[in-house]
Parts: C-alpha cells; sequence; structure tokens
C-alpha cells in the first residue's frame, strides 16, 4: 500500500517518496506523436495540471537520463519509451501566486517568476548569464535564449509553462480595466511572448502550456503562434483529473474492500465526478484532488469524512461571483436560474477570449466552463449544452443565488432558522418552517416589485435553502421511472433515521388565486405517482408535500 498523494505536485518527490501515482504517462507519447509542437491545454483548478507538467519535466530533462529508470520503471512510458526523452534543456515557468492588487504588483510579480525561473535554468545547466535586474521579463529572456545558442549549440529547449492565466484570471475578475492594459496589444505580458515566439525559431523546439481559460490566449497568439489547442480533444478527454477505473484501481491500492468502494464510490460520484471536456468524449471525469482528500481522511480515520471538500479548494471554487459579475443585469440572473434548477445551456463555446471584448452570456458561460463550475453534458445541434457538474458545485452555486437574494430582500437565515429547519425537516419529517422562510423571501421580494415570479423561482429557493441542511442529499428533477419530482430530500446517512422530504410546487398569479384546490389536486396526483415507483418505495420515512404559491402566499397540504 502506497501513500497518498494528496497534495503533492513534484513528480520526482511523488515517486522517491513511494506515493500512488495514477499513470498519465500514456499521454506524453500521445503529445509527442502529435504534429504540433507548441500545445496548449487548459483545465479547471485543482486537476493535477502541476503534477502532470512535473512528469513531463523529469521524463525530457537531459540531466534525469540517470535517474530515468528508477522515475518511470512502473510506468506505461518507462515501458515504451519515446525517441526524445531526457533530449531537452527544460526552461520552466509557473505564473501562480502573484499579487494582482495593481498592475504595478502584478508586473513585479510576472518579472520576479520569470528572473527565478530564468535563473535557475542558468545555474541548473551550467549556462554562463546573469540574470540582469534592470532588464524587463522580455530582455531576460531574450538574454537567456542569446546565451544558450551561444553556449549550448546544437541542443534544444523544452519550454513549460503552468499556469500561465492565474493572474490574468485574478485580474479579470476584480479589475477588467488592468487586466486588459496587462494583455492587450502593447501590453508587457504580451511582449514577453512575442520573444518567446522568437525564440522558436532558434533554440526553443517544444512548449506545453497549462492553465485554466483562454483569457490571454486571444493576446499571446497574436504575437505567438501555438501549434494547438487540445482542451477539448476528446483524446485527451482523460489526461488529467481520475477515471472511474482509476479511482477503484487507487482504492484497491489503500486496502479498501469491494463493498467499502460500493458504499462510498457514490459519494464520491456525486460530489466529485461529472466532468467532461469534450463534446464526443465517452467517458466522464472526477476531480483528482478532491478525490484524494476524501480517501485521505476516509483511510486515516475509517469513515466517511464529515466535510466532504477541503476548505482551499472550496475557497478556490468560491470566486464564482467574481465571474459572475461580469455579466450584468438578467443575464447573469437567468443563468444562475437555470444552472441551479437543473436546465442545461445550449452555447458554442468561446475558444479564445479578447481582452477588449465585453462578458455576454456567451462568453460568460464558457468561462464558467473553462473554470470547472459547467461541464458538457451532450452535443446538439454541434453545440455544447453545459450543466453544473456535481452536489460540489450546485452547493456553490446554491450559496451564490443565496447571496443575491439577501441582497434583494434585506434579509438572511439565521444559524437558528436553520438549526429549527433541521430539527423539524430531520426528525419530524416536516416542512413548517422552511416555508415559513419561503414566505419570507416571496414577501421582500413582492414589496420591491419583483417581477420574476414563477414556479422553477418559487421552487429555486425552496431548493437552495434546503441544499444548506448538509444532513440531506437534495435531488431537483430527479429521475423516477420517466416522472420527475420537483425537490425530493434524501438524509445522507441511512443509519440515524432522518425523515426524507419529497415535494412538489405550483404557482398562480394572484388573479388565478380561485385554482388552488385544481393545482393541489393536480400536484397530489403527481405525488402519488411518484411514491408509487420502485425507487421511491425503497427510500424508507418519506413524507410527500404539496406547495403552491399564489403569488407570495404559499399553501402546503401533506399527502403522506
Amino acid at each position: 500500500m502506497k501513500k497518498l498523494p494528496y497534495g503533492i505536485s513534484n513528480y520526482e518527490e511523488l515517486i522517491e517518496d513511494n506515493y500512488y501515482y495514477v499513470d498519465k504517462t500514456p499521454y506524453i507519447e500521445k503529445l509527442e506523436n502529435l504534429a504540433e509542437k507548441r500545445i496548449m491545454f487548459l483545465r479547471p483548478r485543482k486537476f493535477g495540471k502541476t503534477l502532470f507538467t512535473s512528469t513531463i519535466e523529469n521524463y525530457y530533462d537531459i540531466q534525469k537520463e540517470d535517474k530515468f529508470e528508477e522515475l518511470y520503471k512502473d510506468t506505461y512510458i518507462g515501458k515504451h519509451p519515446t525517441k526524445l526523452k531526457n533530449r531537452y534543456h527544460i526552461l520552466r515557468f509557473n505564473f501562480s501566486g502573484i499579487d494582482t492588487e495593481n498592475v504595478e504588483t502584478t508586473m513585479r510579480g510576472f518579472k520576479e517568476k520569470v528572473s527565478i525561473s530564468i535563473d535557475g535554468f542558468a545555474k541548473r545547466y551550467h549556462i554562463d548569464f546573469y540574470t540582469n535586474p534592470e532588464l524587463t521579463p522580455e530582455g531576460l529572456l531574450r538574454s537567456l535564449i542569446e546565451a544558450f545558442k551561444m553556449q549550448k549549440a546544437n541542443e534544444k529547449i523544452y519550454v513549460i509553462i503552468d499556469e500561465y492565466d492565474h493572474f490574468a484570471n485574478e485580474l479579470l475578475g476584480f479589475s477588467p480595466n488592468k487586466f486588459r492594459e496587462l494583455v492587450s496589444k502593447n501590453g508587457r505580458v504580451r511582449k514577453w511572448y512575442e520573444v518567446l515566439k522568437e525564440g522558436t525559431e532558434t533554440v526553443i523546439d517544444r512548449i506545453f502550456i497549462t492553465g485554466v481559460a483562454p483569457i490571454t490566449l486571444d493576446s499571446l497568439t497574436s504575437g505567438f503562434n501555438i501549434g494547438s489547442d487540445i482542451t477539448m480533444d476528446e483524446k485527451f478527454n482523460e489526461m488529467l483529473g481520475f477515471t472511474e477505473a482509476e479511482l477503484k484501481t487507487l482504492m484497491e491500492n489503500q486496502m479498501i474492500s469491494k463493498e467499502k468502494q460500493a458504499e462510498i464510490l457514490p459519494i464520491m460520484k456525486e460530489n466529485y465526478d461529472g466532468y467532461k471536456f469534450s463534446l464526443y468524449a465517452q467517458e466522464k471525469i472526477y476531480n483528482s484532488n478532491m478525490c484524494l482528500y476524501f480517501l485521505k481522511d476516509y483511510v486515516r480515520l475509517g469513515r466517511i469524512p464529515e466535510r466532504l471538500v477541503d476548505m482551499n479548494i472550496a475557497s478556490d471554487y468560491s470566486k464564482i461571483g467574481k465571474m459572475l459579475d461580469l455579466c450584468k443585469g438578467e443575464n447573469r440572473q437567468e443563468i444562475i436560474e437555470k444552472t441551479v434548477s437543473g436546465e442545461g445551456i445550449l452555447v458554442e463555446i468561446v475558444e479564445k477570449f479578447n481582452p477588449a471584448m465585453e462578458f455576454g452570456e456567451t462568453e460568460l458561460v464558457s468561462m464558467l466552463y473553462y473554470l470547472g463550475y459547467l461541464t458538457i453534458s451532450e452535443e446538439k445541434l454541434g453545440k455544447a449544452e453545459l450543466i453544473i457538474p456535481n452536489k460540489v458545485m450546485r452547493e456553490i452555486y446554491s450559496e451564490y443565488f443565496m447571496n443575491i437574494l439577501n441582497k434583494a430582500t434585506d434579509m438572511e437565515i439565521e444559524n437558528r432558522e436553520y438549526n429549527e429547519i433541521l430539527q423539524e425537516t430531520a426528525l419530524e419529517g416536516r416542512i413548517d418552517k422552511i416555508v415559513e422562510v419561503l414566505q419570507k423571501y416571496l414577501k421582500n421580494l413582492s414589496n420591491r416589485d419583483y417581477q420574476r415570479f414563477d414556479e422553477k423561482y418559487v421552487k429555486l429557493i425552496f431548493y437552495c435553502i434546503a441544499m444548506n441542511l448538509k444532513i440531506y442529499t437534495v435531488k431537483s428533477e430527479l429521475e423516477v421511472e420517466r416522472e420527475y419530482p420537483d425537490i425530493v430530500l434524501i438524509p445522507r446517512d441511512k443509519s440515524k433515521g432522518y425523515q426524507a422530504i419529497m415535494v412538489e410546487f405550483k404557482y398562480l398569479k394572484k388573479s388565478e388565486e380561485n385554482k388552488v384546490e385544481e393545482k393541489q389536486k393536480e400536484a397530489k396526483e403527481q405525488i402519488e405517482r411518484y411514491l408509487s415507483t420502485e425507487e421511491m418505495r425503497d427510500i424508507e420515512k418519506m413524507n410527500a408535500y404539496t406547495v403552491v404559491a399564489v403569488n407570495d402566499n404559499i399553501k402546503v397540504e401533506k399527502i403522506k
């Protein structure tokens, strides 16, 4: 049994210290076999990009040839080495962690990152080179290329750039104008990439660039011809993250029995799976960091962790508001409503973002895909239908929606109220308190002449309140024998005897108040059909309700 590599992003350390490695080295061969030598590959944060770039770095590093057997003997590439193994001088840049308070601090951080990488490269490969602090980032890179040409005749450089867009994404979320200043036609970042392009004509043979989104790609490629962006190529869909087969093999290595795997895999699937990065990919991918976090605690504690998401990962993804705020008005609201309520959004994903553009719905939805807040469900008419990939992402959306709602209504659910809701639902199977809170929101919105009321919106508020009841798995439009109950709350821990809840919603305008009984009857008939299905019969302690909202007043009827 090997150690779990949670938080380990250095391949050499991982192998030498006996950590488990999910073998992604077949993709080294696939990348090398591409006709293009300059590759861009994007994935959301916490998907293993840095470890993969480290794997490439150690494989191609000319100074690691004597360690090849030790590092790769148990991998695919160790048994099928390519002709270019250990052939390059590796020049690696990582642009994460730059202070983006303003343009000056950003450029200072960018220059420091460039200087550190260049200085380390020169020392490692014994190049006589002075890292002149007076030079600009592009000046430093140009000087290094010239020194390498003179001192390393007939030898080549492999450039690896990790998190190429990290500081740009941060700036875009906080200060779009400063972002444009850096990556526009005369921006300093663009000039640096122009020098990188010049280097490909002489000593730079290959480039591999990773990041999250093509947010600077338009500017970058205006000055630098990348051979191929393989982000949405189905052949590379599984290059990062874990497939289910890889996850099962990892659990076997951790001595987790088949019976225990059957218990925890559905939890991991619901929370961490669901990612698909190509229209035509056949398999969905698990977020690898989230899986490792879960398994680390599961192996250590011998039980399912109370907290299913690492706070570090959650804080990374909680920045959704910064991106959604780029899109103003109704578009943003509609996107939130559609996605949280389970609807897909049909879009032609933007593959390059122009810094001068305005963020409309298409650009925003595309950005949410790159950041991992949405993922491809299926292909329709040549476009991608995007949905929320899993429960973790759905909770983040729900939290953001509730923040918007709280601002709109000048109210907030207190911990005391959540405790009362939990007490009623879990122990008594009642929804009185949650309906009381729902009605407060509706009345406050109504007082502000809010015009968005409909069944979907009422259900959305109820759903987001329920998502904060952490003991439940909240299902919206759960498919049950071709029927779709509006909301079902299923206790996560069946052993504690908590009550399950099913709710069917209807909505009427004030002028239609005379139709309440008709709508209640319609909802009751639907509930009875749902309850008669085998899947619903198997859920113990199921309570069922109809909820009919008449403008901002709510009528509740208990069916079971």
